[in-house]
Parts: structure tokens; C-alpha cells; sequence
């Protein structure tokens, strides 16, 4: 009969747990202990065997278990890719009522400025900053609206944009004083359209790589077609609502961007998700920094070609909006009467809605780079604005309906292309951040344009030097946008490499799976728990793995190889 000890010492062969069917008074191995010490100690001699091989067994199996769900997660996101059309379209539907609803909006406030300067009795001036608090807050906030957008989805974001700015809208028709309105109009509705237009924007590109222009100049045609219409409908909802009914029923329209913000499918879960969940493993504050760089890419405050491409476009933004603030000014200046005057911004919005079609067409045609024809459309509209104030002199009506034509359908024409250029530059992976930094930095354009513009015709008396300054600003921009990293190239560079994060994470990866594998492997050599041994089979079975555990481990070396070589694919 075996004492405890042997008892034990046949527990740590077999490697195997006591739970395995251990009656009350019988050891695993059928040796029936002969008092409750020496049975206490077998059980406790088996214990001790089996625990540290299930444990380390357990583990290994919920770690490859969290690997192998982080592996299927990755390729599943990178089985889908952008369709180039289907549910696309549908997006691109939601693209353009989100920038009617905000742009088309915004342009069409003027209805609204001679009531509220009557009804509070305000200078223009004051009442002029409802719209520029909009805009900027909408400019400024869009980082914050792409941050959003990397934490959770494009989906919920553009929704709760969609409510803030119906909610502004609504809030303001009660207003009692300007500041009401500048806390609704511009801060809440401001924040909303910051929600919604950039991951709006953001979402079709995501959609779409080979008609991407196409897609994002059909999106944003809703800019110029809102325009059109808003105008005469809010002066009639004034005229039979007054402005506090029309604001309401504003309010209600713009609510429409949450079932827009609802048809948003999302392609798989944010990259800039995955990395921040890695580095959410180190503590304190050096996670949390990291997080917020993560979903704010502020990375790219230090990418080369992208604060390139940021500052040309500021000079585009300081010139672009020059036309639509003055150009009515200027016609009335130089002798037209107010219908002419009204007529030749139409006639240019047109043209802008038609310039923004073909652009997207002509780029999707991949027979010049998108860059290069961005510059062009950019340059023509600088030597357009040149020509403007030259052209209306002594009455001729005729060139100054020509140029304008020429500027909307150039103006037109850049307006898809500067989005598309974006992650040519940066890449898909940090596309949506690109886009809420650009708007930040290029709202100082917008901004300190056209009051620029309005104080040189205050120093001049007359807007030649204001249409003078906006070519020069876009000239310059199409100048600066020359010095992008492979500009002269003829064709695309190469895409843009992973972030070196990214990398040292697929490499962590590949070791990661190199010890857990060869782990399990070890576990499977080993473990012995389903198998039933009689005296002389677990004898064998000992004395084989002892002489067979060389090899087998001589056997993994190649196939740890192939996944060490599979891994680095990714590197």
C-alpha cells in the first residue's frame, strides 16, 4: 500500500487535478489512504500537482481567447472596405441636406437681419455677430466634433449635432435681448453644426475612394440649391409667421439632420478606438494624454505636408467668401440697379452648383492628380477676382456677368477637391482628425477676411482693393499648396505609411502570439487531465513525454518562425 508521499509523487506525474472524480476516502490513483491524515495529505499532494498547471492552462486560454477576438475584430474591419456606391448614395443624400441645412442656412440669415435690427433696435453691427459666433463656433468646435467621431462612431454624434442645432434654433425664437440670441443662434447652434457638418463630410469619403469627388461634389451641391430656395421661403415664413415663427419652424427643419444622422452606417469601429485601447494598459496621466492625442490626432501638428496644406488653405478661406459679401455692395456701386445686382449672385450660385458637379466628375477621371487640379481651379479663381473690379468699369455689365459666372463655377469646382486632398496627405487612418484640425485653423481665414475686406473700402472708398487683396490671398494659397511634399510628381505617391504606434503595436502583437502559442502548445504536451492511465500506462506515458519533449519543442520552431514571419508583414 503507498503511503502519501508516493501518493503525491504519482499525483505530479499525471499532472492532474483531484476533481477529476476522487471519492471521499479514495486517492485518484484507486490507493485508499489509510487514516484522514495521510488521505488529507494526498488530496492536498494532488492539489498542489493540479492547480498551478489548470491555472496557467486557464490563463493562457482567456488571453488567446482576447487575441484571437482582437484578430477577428481587425479582419473584419479590413474586409470592408468602401463600396463606391450602394448605401453610399444614401449617405451622399445625407450629406446634402446636412449642407443645406447648415451652410444653406447660414447664407440665407440676411432675411433675418433687418427684423431683429428693428425689433431690438441695434446697430447692424452688433446684430451681424449672430452669424459670425455661428460660424466660428462651428469652425472652432469641429475637432472636438471628429474627436467625437473617433471615440464613438459617426452615427451618434451627427444625431446629437442635429438636436443641438434644432434646439438652438428653437430657443432663439423666444429670445428678449441680442445675447439671447448669440447663446442660441451661436453657441448652441454653432456647436451643433460643428457635430454635424465635418463627420457628415467625413462619413462619404469613408464611402467612397474611386468616385470620391463625384460623391462629395454631388453632397454639396445642397449648398447652393438651399440657397436658392431658403431665401424666398424665409422671407415668406417671416411676412406670415413673423421672425419668432419662422425661427420655430426653422428649428423644426434643421431636427431633420437626426434621421440624416441616422442614416449613417458605420463601415467597422474607429482605428484611433484600437490603438487607444492599447495604450489605455500604461496608468495615470500619461494614458489620458495619450488618449486625447489618439482621438484628437494631434499628431499632425507636426506632419510637415499637412500644416502645409493647412496654412494654403486659410489663404483660400480669406478669400473665397470675399464675392458673396460684397459683390452685391459692388454692383450697386458701380451703377447697377438692385435687380442686377441680385441677379448676378444667382447667376453666380448656378454656376457654383455646376462647378462643384463637374469638378467631382473630372477628378474621379483619375487622368490628372487631384492636388494638381485643386491648384488649377484655385488659380483661375485668384485671376478671376483680379479681372472683377477691371471688368465693371464704366458700366459694363456684360464682363462683370461673365466674370462673376467664371468665379461661382471655379469657386464651385475647388470647394469638393480641398476635402479630397485631405487624405492624400495624411491617410484614411487619421482622415477624420485631418478634417476637424483643418477647420480649425483655417477658421482665422474666414474670420479676419472679410473684415479685412471691408476696412480697405472704408480706407478707399470703393471695393477694387478689397477684390485685389481676395485674388492675391488665393494666389498665394495656390503657391503654398506647390510646395507639398511629391507635388510635382505626375503620379500619386505612395500611400502614407501606419503611425510608428501602430507599428510597435503589430509588432508587440506578433511576439505576444509567439509566447502564447508555443504556451498552449507546451499546455497541450502536457496536460493529461482526459486521459486515464492504469500503473504501468502512466510509467510509459512519464518516461515518453521525458524523451519526446525535446523534440516536440525542436517541432515548434518552424512554425513560430511562420508566424513570426506573418507578423511582420505587418511591420
Amino acid at each position: 500500500m503507498q503511503r502519501p508521499v508516493s501518493s503525491a509523487i504519482y499525483c505530479l506525474e499525471k499532472k492532474q487535478s483531484v476533481y477529476g472524480g476522487l471519492s471521499p476516502h479514495r486517492l485518484d490513483n484507486g490507493i485508499i489512504a489509510n487514516t484522514k491524515q495521510e488521505q488529507s495529505l494526498g488530496v492536498l499532494a494532488c492539489m498542489l500537482a493540479g492547480w498551478p498547471s489548470s491555472i496557467k492552462h486557464l490563463q493562457s486560454k482567456e488571453v488567446m481567447a482576447k487575441h484571437e477576438e482582437k484578430q477577428q475584430r481587425q479582419q473584419s474591419c479590413q474586409a470592408v472596405g468602401a463600396p463606391d456606391g450602394g448605401w453610399g448614395w444614401v449617405v451622399v443624400g445625407a450629406l446634402f441636406m446636412i449642407s443645406a441645412l447648415v451652410f444653406g442656412l447660414l447664407r440665407s440669415l440676411g432675411v433675418f437681419f433687418v427684423e431683429f435690427v428693428q425689433y431690438f433696435e441695434e446697430s447692424a453691427q452688433a446684430v451681424s455677430w449672430i452669424t459670425s459666433i455661428g460660424v466660428a463656433v462651428q469652425q472652432l468646435l469641429s475637432p472636438i466634433g471628429t474627436a467625437a467621431c473617433n471615440a464613438y462612431g459617426a452615427r451618434p454624434v451627427i444625431m446629437l449635432g442635429g438636436f443641438l442645432s434644432g434646439l438652438g434654433l428653437i430657443l432663439a425664437s423666444q429670445a428678449t435681448t441680442l445675447t439671447h440670441l448669440y447663446l442660441t443662434m451661436g453657441i448652441i447652434s454653432g456647436s451643433g453644426w460643428a457635430l454635424v457638418f465635418t463627420p457628415g463630410v467625413a462619413s462619404v469619403m469613408q464611402y467612397f475612394t474611386v468616385r470620391r469627388s463625384l460623391a462629395m461634389g454631388l453632397g454639396f451641391t445642397g449648398v447652393g440649391l438651399s440657397s436658392f430656395a431658403f431665401s424666398p421661403l424665409f422671407q415668406y415664413l417671416v411676412q406670415t409667421y413673423t421672425w419668432r415663427g419662422a425661427l420655430l419652424i426653422l428649428g423644426a427643419l434643421s431636427l431633420n439632420m437626426v434621421a440624416c444622422g441616422a442614416l449613417i452606417r458605420p463601415l467597422g469601429p474607429p482605428k484611433v478606438v484600437e490603438r487607444a485601447e492599447s495604450s489605455s494598459k500604461s496608468s495615470g496621466c500619461g494614458s489620458f494624454f495619450s488618449r486625447v492625442c489618439d482621438y484628437f490626432e494631434l499628431s499632425l501638428l507636426s506632419h510637415r505636408g499637412f500644416l502645409t496644406y493647412c496654412l494654403a488653405v486659410t489663404f483660400f478661406n480669406a478669400g473665397y467668401f470675399i464675392p458673396y459679401v460684397h459683390l452685391v455692395a459692388h454692383s450697386r456701386l458701380v451703377g447697377f440697379s438692385e435687380y442686377q445686382a441680385a441677379f448676378v449672385i444667382s447667376a453666380t450660385g448656378m454656376t457654383d452648383i455646376l462647378g462643384r458637379v463637374v469638378s467631382g466628375w473630372a477628378s474621379d477621371l483619375q487622368r490628372v492628380r487631384t492636388v494638381h487640379l485643386l491648384t488649377t481651379w484655385t488659380g483661375l479663381v485668384g485671376v478671376f477676382l483680379l479681372l472683377l473690379p477691371l471688368c465693371s468699369l464704366g458700366g459694363n455689365y456684360v464682363g462683370l456677368l461673365a466674370v462673376s459666372l467664371a468665379y461661382g463655377f471655379c469657386a464651385g469646382a475647388l470647394t469638393p477637391l480641398v476635402f479630397a486632398v485631405v487624405p492624400q496627405i495624411v491617410g484614411m487612418e487619421r482622415m477624420l482628425g485631418a478634417l476637424g484640425l483643418l477647420q480649425l485653423i483655417e477658421s482665422v481665414g474666414g474670420l479676419l477676411g472679410a473684415p479685412f475686406s471691408g476696412w480697405l473700402r472704408d480706407l478707399t472708398g470703393n471695393y477694387t482693393s478689397s477684390f485685389v487683396v481676395a485674388g492675391g490671398f488665393l494666389i498665394l494659397g495656390t503657391i503654398i499648396t506647390a510646395t507639398l511634399p511629391h507635388f510635382f510628381s505626375c503620379t500619386n505617391p505612395p500611400p502614407p505609411s501606419p503611425k510608428k504606434k501602430a507599428k510597435n503595436e503589430c509588432t508587440e502583437d506578433g511576439l505576444l502570439k509567439q509566447t502564447f502559442s508555443s504556451d498552449c502548445d507546451h499546455e497541450k504536451l502536457h496536460a493529461l487531465e482526459d486521459v486515464r492511465y492504469s500503473d504501468r500506462d502512466s510509467e510509459k506515458a512519464s518516461y515518453h513525454n521525458h524523451t519526446t519533449e525535446p523534440g516536440s519543442e525542436a517541432e515548434h520552431v518552424p512554425l513560430t518562425a511562420d508566424r513570426t514571419e506573418a507578423e511582420g508583414a505587418c511591420v
